[in-house]
């Protein structure tokens, strides 16, 4: 697959801090674990910064599914529980890949995918569409497939992958379509990646905190707190990492999430980084500050 090719300054351009507020899709496997739900939730309450067009559910296959169709069909489900639960009806909720990618220029056509392509391509130049990504990438990947041309109308902001120094980058996200994941950072479309292991793994919080600060507070910290304080059959001295709500944080406030320009990397068939300096620019996050971006999360949830 043949992608626009970007310059070198149009990406710096687009790959600025935002200062003000965007427009903004969720893809989301929001079953996978418990992070998703409060990344879901964070953007919801964040309307001075985000405005949120639409979500879309992700495939995932870990043991709260049987595959990936069902792990996509139980993330829509949930997504659907949050917005209830938020009392925020939201008709542009989609269903996404029902597989991931089989081969390289083959995308799986989705009603999720779909309606990226349109949203984006329906974006103005100077208005980017932030696609916020915080599961497996198949549904960007596939509808940069179907549509190269939207790479100049998107930014990606992708948790996934591990930091760049990492040994590998084995992780949940781009481990679950390799494909997808290739197609990401070699296809030059705007990135802003935010790493997994060695930066959001700063994003730890406990039950006794979320009792503190969310539970009873209302009706979605209620059920954060629970579906934390379930996830664990042993909650001595132990603690959560809530990687997904990085993403949120750098659109509301990007000093909380640093990032710097790099030339994006490329996986190998081992799934490690391997690199190249003639590739094109991304932006990479390479720390987290935890106590602000928790206390954001704090506010705006147990309201």
């Amino acid at each position: 697959m043949i992608f626009p090719k970007l310059s070198t300054e149009f990406l710096i351009r687009r790959l600025e801090p935002p200062t003000g507020k965007v427009r903004m899709v969720l893809d989301t496997d929001t079953y996978n674990e418990v992070d998703d739900q409060f990344a879901l939730a964070y953007a919801l309450r964040s309307e001075d910064r985000i405005d949120l067009e639409a979500v879309y559910a992700a495939p995932f296959f870990n043991d709260r599914s049987t595959g990936p169709k069902d792990g996509m069909e139980r993330s829509y489900r949930e997504i659907k529980n949050i917005l209830r639960l938020l009392d925020t009806p939201m008709e542009t909720v989609f269903r996404g890949s029902t597989d991931y990618l089989k081969e390289i220029d083959k995308p799986q056509k989705s009603e999720a995918v779909e309606d990226l392509v349109e949203r984006a391509m329906a974006s103005a130049d100077d208005d980017p569409l932030y696609v916020v990504a915080i599961g497996a990438i198949t549904n960007v990947a596939s509808a940069m497939l179907i549509e190269p041309e939207i790479i100049k109308k998107i930014v990606v902001v992708w948790l996934g992958g591990h930091a760049h120094y990492w040994p590998d980058t084995r992780e949940f996200n781009l481990g679950q379509d390799v494909l997808a994941a290739r197609i990401i950072f070699d296809s030059g479309v705007p990135l802003v990646q935010i790493p997994c292991m060695g930066v959001t793994t700063h994003l730890l919080t406990n039950i006794s905190e979320l009792e503190y600060y969310l539970d009873g507070k209302s009706q979605i910290g209620t059920y954060l707190t629970d579906i934390v304080r379930n996830y664990t059959k042993d909650p001595y001295a132990w603690s959560k990492v809530i990687w997904d709500i990085s993403t949120i944080a750098w659109l509301n406030n990007p000093d909380w999430v640093p990032t710097y320009l790099t030339h994006s990397p490329m996986v190998t068939d081992q799934v490690t980084w391997s690199f190249d300096r003639s590739r094109h620019l991304i932006r990479c996050a390479n720390f987290i500050h935890r106590d602000p971006i928790f206390g954001d999360v704090f506010k705006k949830l147990s309201k």
